[in-house]
Parts: structure tokens; C-alpha cells; sequence
């Protein structure tokens, strides 16, 4: 049966010889994963494949077959806010490959959740669209997802009392804690001067405190590359 939904464009791997099989986050199903044929050929129209990027926001008819079954497939495809800045800012893109990788790792549910694709939706809109301000978009990211995720901070000092009840090694000084509680209470682009000392220290916090909560939450690859381009 067709179906219309929205998607947010994940990973890709490729099949075959002109083929990927590729994982997209979807307003009505939720996580999904499609065979998408022909996209890699040199006859493909519109160079298909730039669809598939990180973070691409998608309106789509897909064929949706029962729960049992893994792969679908798209009749339709199109993305429905092209991006100005994420695919040609080396910071951009290296903040948008590591958002894509902890969704990746983290997003499970295939079913509906429109709050969640509302607001990873409002953030992918957030950092094209920024023209300063966004060097802590990734932390940010992180605090209100783990709303959605089902372990959700309440205030800094409960994030320090369990990271310090799972033994994480360091303690916070008074400048991370200050940053951390303005990002966890305000919205994106709020200006916050942070070293890249503790930009680093505080992300460790954050995926530490991922791990606790999630076994999905492997090593981030992104990582490294995000913290060369970060100052």
C-alpha cells in the first residue's frame, strides 16, 4: 500500500551495482529502511543520490509492507527544504554527521512519533539556517534528545550525581556546570563562550551519560573529526 509521510535522511550503504539500501527516519513509521534501485547510475535523473545525504529532509510515497518485513520501497521522493549552508561549511557538515550517527545508534522505534521528527526536524532547520552561534548545537541536540529517548535531564546536578554514581572520571568545574544548565534551559543560537577544553570535556559528559542509558550507544566514528573542526 502507498503512503505519504515525511523522512529525515540517515545513512546510506550501497547494493549492488547502481542500488543503496538506504535508513530513514520517518514521520508516520518511524526508523525505516528502503531499497532504492538505480540511484547510483550515470543515467540517474537529478543526481538522486544527493537525496540520501545526512540530515535531508524528504517528503516521500513509499510502499510500506507489514511490520515483518525490513526492507521497503519509494515510489516518490523529494527534498522539500534544501539546504544552504550544512553540505558546504566544514563545521556544518562534521556537526551534521555526528547528529546522524547518534540517531543512527539511538532511534529504534518503528512507529509514529511526531514530536520527535518535529523537533530533530527544527534542528537540522536551526543549523542551516545559522549564521553564528551554533558551536554548541551538538550539546544542545544531545540535552533534548534524551527527552525523547526516555531518560530526559531534569537540572545539571542530576546529570553530575549520575554520572558520578557510574564512576565517570571528572568532575565539572563552575564554567562547564554554568554552560551546561544555559544550553539544557534555552533554545538553539543562545551565545555561550566555551574553550574547546571543556566544549570536549562537556560532550564526553553527555555521550558517557548516552551509554549509561542506552547498550546501542557504540563507539561514535564522527567523533574524532567533530573534535578537530570544534574550537
Amino acid at each position: 500500500m502507498l503512503h505519504k509521510t515525511r523522512g529525515i535522511a540517515l545513512s546510506y550503504i550501497r547494493y549492488r551495482e547502481s542500488s543503496i539500501i538506504a535508513k530513514i527516519y520517518t514521520e508516520t513509521f518511524g526508523i525505516q529502511t528502503y531499497i532504492v534501485n538505480g540511484v547510483r547510475s550515470s543515467k540517474s535523473r537529478n543526481n538522486r543520490i544527493a537525496l540520501f545525504q545526512p540530515l535531508t529532509l524528504l517528503e516521500m510515497v513509499v510502499y510500506h509492507k507489514n511490520k515483518e518485513d525490513t526492507l521497503h520501497r519509494i515510489s516518490e521522493i523529494k527534498c522539500y527544504a534544501p539546504f544552504y549552508s550544512i553540505p558546504y561549511e566544514i563545521l556544518k557538515s562534521s556537526l551534521a554527521l555526528f547528529v546522524t550517527e547518534i540517531l543512527t545508534k539511538t532511534l529504534k522505534e518503528e512507529e509514529s512519533n511526531e514530536y520527535l521528527f518535529q523537533f530533530i526536524e527544527r534542528s537540522v532547520l536551526f543549523l542551516d539556517g545559522a549564521e553564528g552561534d551554533f558551536e554548541n548545537f551538538h550539546i544542545q541536540f544531545l540535552l533534548e534528545l534524551s527527552n525523547y529517548l526516555g531518560f530526559g535531564i531534569e537540572t545539571i546536578g542530576d546529570l553530575e550525581n549520575e554520572l558520578n554514581s557510574n564512576h565517570f572520571p571528572q568532575l565539572s568545574d563552575f564554567v562547564e556546570q554554568n554552560a551546561m544548565d544555559q544550553l539544557l534551559n534555552n533554545g538553539y543560537g543562545i551565545s555561550i563562550h566555551l574553550d574547546r577544553a571543556r566544549r570536549i570535556r562537556i560532550l564526553e559528559k553527555l555521550i558517557f551519560f548516552y551509554k549509561i542509558h542506552m547498550d546501542s550507544l557504540t563507539e561514535i566514528k564522527s567523533l574524532e573529526v567533530l573534535q578537530e573542526v570544534l574550537r
